[in-house]
């Protein structure tokens, strides 16, 4: 039989195995909160990330959307605009016609005048030889 030197040996072999053990289970336990700690770390950052991946995608949105109503009003006022124009054009086209047929008929009027300007003047250099001899006989210069 053993005697109980060998049962208390082998109790505190398996004393010291146990101490061991919750060593090491104390140890995985250390890890696993470690791991735990990182993990809600890491998924912490993630959903920080998600929350502004979405904060932009409003703000994306919601500048889409203003600047499609801006767009609208935009093409609303440059119609207007357009149809002003048009309508102002429509009314100014006669007077703009008679305009132009007042300054065609001016130049007709200018060519005229000038034209009777150059017959006059060649008339008077025409009879200015006959004048001045007219005059110097009557005159009585030589």
């Amino acid at each position: 039989m053993t005697s109980n030197d060998d049962i208390l040996r082998a109790l505190g072999r398996v004393e010291g195995r146990l101490t061991g053990i919750e060593e090491s289970v104390t140890l995985l336990r250390e890890d696993v909160s470690d791991e735990k700690d990182n993990a809600h770390q890491s998924r912490s950052v993630i959903h920080r990330r998600l929350d502004e991946q979405a904060k932009q995608i409003s703000h994306l949105d919601t500048t889409v959307a203003i600047s499609g109503g801006v767009d609208a009003q935009i093409r609303e006022e440059i119609k207007a605009l357009k149809e002003t124009v048009e309508k102002n054009h429509s009314a100014v086209t006669p007077a703009l016609e008679e305009w132009r047929r007042m300054k065609t008929l001016g130049y007709g009027i200018s060519g005229l005048i000038a034209f009777a300007g150059l017959t006059i003047g060649g008339m008077v250099a025409y009879a200015s030889d006959g004048a001045v001899a007219a005059l110097r006989h009557w005159l009585k210069i030589n």
